[in-house]
C-alpha cells in the first residue's frame, strides 16, 4: 500500500522571515488525516531569511532532526551548545525532559533552506541530549544511513527503533530498499524527480509505503531523497 502526499497539499506558514511547509499538522495547521506516520511526527521544510530566525523556546519528549540543504543554520540551546549547521551535516536534539533552544540564519545575504524532523521517542522522561555530525556522502544509487537506533556506521544515535537514510541519485539511476516485514517506510523527495511504480514524485512530494517488501526508484535528473524506516 503506497500513499503520495504532495509538495502543493501540505499545511503553510508563511511570515515575513519564514517559509515553512508542514507534511503533518503543525502549529495552527491542523488536518486530522496528516497527524503523522508511524513514530514520524512532524516534517517541515523550512526556509528562514538573512538574520532570522527562531527565539529560545523549549521541547519535551521528542527526537528532533535537522538537515540543512542550503545556506547556514546557527543552533544554541540549555545544555550549552552552540554551532552552525552546514549543508552535509545532520543534528540530533533529545528534548526529553525538557530542552530549550533557538535556530537562527546567521548570514546577511543567505537564505537557510532546511528540513526539521520530530520523531516520537521509545520512551518518554530521556535526559535531554546533542549530537551534531558530518555525514560522507553516499556512493550514486546508494542510501547513507544517516540515523539509527544504535547509531551503527558512524550514524546519529536517535531512541527510536528508525533508520533514516539520505542518497542522491545521478539521472537513470535506481535505488531499491527492502523493507523487512512489519515495516513501513516513508520517502521524501528533497532535490529533483524520482519515478516510484511509473508515478513521478517532484521535490518535496512524500510516499507512505506500508505492507510492501520493497521500494524502488528511479531518478528523473540528479536527485536527492530521504528515506525513513520504520516499525
Amino acid at each position: 500500500m503506497m500513499h503520495i502526499r504532495r509538495a502543493a497539499e501540505r499545511g503553510r506558514t508563511r511570515l515575513d522571515w519564514l517559509d515553512s511547509a508542514h507534511s503533518f499538522s503543525f502549529g495552527d495547521y491542523l488536518d486530522p488525516r496528516h497527524m503523522g506516520f508511524r513514530a514520524l511526527r512532524v516534517l517541515n521544510e523550512d526556509r528562514v531569511t538573512p538574520g532570522s530566525g527562531f527565539g529560545m523556546h523549549g521541547h519535551r519528549d521528542m527526537e528532533i532532526v535537522t538537515y540543512v540543504l542550503e545556506g547556514a543554520l546557527e543552533h544554541r540551546d540549555s545544555l550549552g551548545n552552540g554551532s552552525v549547521l552546514r549543508p552535509g551535516e545532520l543534528q540530533r536534539m533529545t528534548a526529553g525532559t525538557g530542552i530549550r533552544h533557538s535556530e537562527f540564519n546567521p548570514s546577511s545575504s543567505e537564505m537557510v533552506h532546511f528540513l526539521q524532523v520530530w520523531l516520537l521517542p521509545e520512551r518518554v522522561g530521556l535526559t535531554p541530549g546533542y549530537e551534531q555530525k558530518v555525514l560522507a556522502p553516499a556512493a550514486n544509487g546508494a542510501l547513507r544511513l544517516a540515523a539509527s537506533r544504535d547509531g551503527r556506521d558512524g550514524s546519529l544515535t536517535v531512541h527510536q527503533d528508525v533508520d533514516l537514510y539520505l542518497g542522491t541519485l545521478d539521472d537513470g539511476t535506481e535505488l531499491m530498499h527492502a523493507l523487512r516485514p512489519g515495516r513501513h517506510a516513508w520517502l521524501q523527495v528533497l532535490r529533483g524527480a524520482v519515478d516510484v511504480g511509473g508515478t513521478v514524485l517532484a521535490a518535496g512530494d512524500a510516499l507512505a509505503v506500508s505492507a510492501e517488501p520493497a521500494l524502488r526508484m528511479r531518478a528523473k535528473g540528479r536527485a536527492e531523497v530521504m528515506l525513513f524506516d520504520l516499525v
